[in-house]
């Protein structure tokens, strides 16, 4: 990209200085003090972005061609903003500002590829619908922050195939996808596959974004899961198998360590919840602590 425009020397700074005043002033006029706090923020950062960079014209043109390319992507089943903030950090910026933290399990982010009002599953149902790949069961817990159990959760998982699709990309129908619900002991499982590494879309712009920027766009393989249930503070996090070598590097920036698991590896035969699976096979376990509907975030007081 080219340089931008006139240096700030050349520019009248009063003048600058006037009209983002002016601007302040008429985005701040409404009766919704929160909404104005935004406002106000926002133009203040908003040009003194524009006044740092000093785009041209042209420049700018591009910019605002991008972000219409980026909701022209946008689909019932494919958000490219979501991918664009997830993309420059925003989203686990957003994510960290939120998190409960502490005791309780780290949360990420939702991802462009959650579909709301998946179909429900009884607990123990195998997920992958003929998916290839080694099969995976997993077992988790819901708990409070006492270490209650918190029956009758509402949890969704979705995951990419070992191939690296999630099942919105392909024409084959709901796979790796569902909701379940906890038991009065609180807890779930499913059977699946173990997930792949993939990259991120890249035919739309904020493929051609990273690109320009010399980054790859892969993520590390994992599973994700929203957890809701009355009283507790909704919960949106991964699970990140161990040895990926995208852990560090992640394109959406959500790795957490407290999120990489250790898959353990069984030979054929008969699984803890009695099924008998025929080739070998992993397993992992995890217990989900939710903070409550009111509890303070981590580092506020």
């Amino acid at each position: 990209m080219s340089g931008g425009g006139a240096s700030m020397d050349a520019v009248d700074e009063q003048r600058i200085a006037e009209l983002t005043a002016m601007v302040r002033a008429q985005v701040t006029g409404g009766s919704d003090a929160r909404l104005a706090e935004i406002f106000d923020a926002l133009v203040r950062h908003l040009h003194a972005f524009v006044g740092e960079v000093q785009p041209s014209d042209e420049e700018w043109g591009a910019a605002i061609e991008f972000l219409t390319r980026v909701g022209q992507f946008c689909t019932p089943t494919r958000q490219e903003f979501i991918l664009l903030s997830d993309t420059l950090g925003v989203s686990s910026l957003v994510n960290v500002l939120n998190s409960g933290g502490g005791e309780f399990t780290e949360s990420t982010v939702l991802g462009p590829f959650f579909v709301a009002g998946a179909p429900e599953v009884a607990s123990g149902s195998d997920l992958a619908a003929g998916a290839k790949g080694t099969p995976l069961h997993f077992a988790g817990e819901v708990r409070g922050p006492a270490g209650e159990a918190v029956a009758g959760a509402l949890v969704d998982t979705w995951q990419s195939d070992t191939e690296g699709f999630y099942d919105t990309q392909r024409d084959e129908g709901t796979r790796l996808r569902a909701r379940l619900r906890t038991d009065a002991e609180g807890r779930f499982s499913f059977w699946s596959v173990v997930p792949s590494s993939y990259p991120i879309p890249q035919d739309g712009p904020v493929g051609v974004m990273l690109a320009a920027q010399g980054r790859h766009p892969y993520r590390p393989a994992h599973l994700h899961f929203k957890i809701a249930a009355p009283g507790y503070r909704e919960l949106v996090t991964h699970l990140f198998p161990s040895g990926d070598r995208y852990l560090d590097s992640d394109a959406v920036f959500a790795v957490a360590a407290s999120l990489v698991k250790d898959l353990e590896h069984h030979p054929a035969g008969t699984a803890p919840d009695g099924r008998v699976v025929e080739v070998p096979y992993d397993s992992v376990e995890q217990v989900f602590v939710l903070n409550t509907a009111g509890g303070a975030r981590e580092g506020s007081s």
